[in-house]
């Protein structure tokens, strides 16, 4: 902000001290009105695309999963607990659900050890001092997210995080680059964030969210809205359980060919392997905001 844009000190009186006579860009209270919405909106859109632009990140992939997938050692050590209950209250049906839970839970671990594999591997191939594409980004949380941002700085490399305001707090994992972890209030404004510089989707399984941010890419694609780019589902065997893409080919709802569009992965170095081949024939990535959805 220009300095010459704030007003200096005023001695107080009823007039300078009412809220009209406040700065517009300075009033919180006006700012929030429902009639400033656009301009909220634009702010989230405009906000971290200048950041991302001035830190000269060209491109990214994007690692969508749940935030409820434990490190393995949280996870293992919430079933030994869980394992216990049950074991010292046998016909408590409820702590028998609670150790099948938690060892549900210990299996789904795995996931986070190949995220974090993925987001090393991508950025330890990707990242240069003069080159800043195939950046890792994420929403920003733990589980998953927090496992593809902790893979990049394994690797000493820049990764970013696009944080929600939930009404429930949540915290930005330690793991993601200080100056590129960004918070969203739209979810709208932060999906497209999540697509405006994407070279390849990486889909851990995950819930509402995950299903969510998924659909909507497939969506995308398959209307030529945005590029299209590698889909990876982690995980086949979840991922057929949770939606059958073919039952909807019968359905006659979606073609046999938007079939095409998804392709399912079960290791870091698998998922990796399948982006790097699909680029192979291809030269640098585009220029910034070549998948903008609108």
């Amino acid at each position: 902000m220009n300095k010459d844009d704030k007003s200096g000190a005023r001695h107080s009186s009823p007039q300078s001290d009412a809220p009209s006579f406040r700065l517009g860009f300075e009033d919180d209270d006006f700012l929030r009105r429902d009639e400033l919405r656009p301009v909220r909106l634009q702010l989230e859109l405009l906000k971290p695309d200048l950041i991302l632009e001035e830190n000269k990140i060209r491109s990214t992939i994007v690692v969508f999963g749940s935030a409820r997938v434990p490190k393995p050692e949280d996870a293992e050590a919430s079933f030994r607990e869980a394992e216990k209950q049950a074991a010292e209250a046998p016909d408590d049906e409820a702590r028998g659900r609670a150790m099948r839970r938690a060892e549900r839970t210990r299996e789904r671990c795995r996931y986070y050890e190949e995220a974090r594999a993925f987001g090393r591997i991508v950025s330890e191939q990707s990242q240069s001092n003069t080159r800043l594409d195939y950046v890792i980004a994420t929403g920003g949380g733990p589980g998953i997210m927090e496992a593809a941002n902790r893979g990049a700085m394994d690797a000493d490399a820049l990764s970013v995080g696009f944080n929600i305001a939930l009404p429930h707090e949540q915290q930005p994992n330690e793991y993601i680059t200080p100056e590129l972890c960004f918070q969203f209030h739209y979810f709208a404004l932060r999906k497209m964030h999540f697509l405006m510089r994407a070279k390849a989707l990486v889909i851990f399984p995950g819930g509402f969210g995950t299903l969510d941010e998924l659909f909507e890419t497939l969506t995308l694609i398959q209307t030529g809205k945005i590029t299209a780019m590698p889909v990876l589902l982690f995980g086949e065997e979840y991922w057929r359980r949770i939606v059958n893409f073919e039952a909807m080919v019968e359905e006659g709802v979606i073609e046999e060919a938007d079939l095409n569009i998804i392709t399912y992965v079960e290791s870091a170095q698998e998922a990796w392997g399948l982006i790097d081949a699909f680029y192979e024939q291809r030269d640098a990535p585009p220029p910034l905001m070549q998948n903008s959805p609108i």
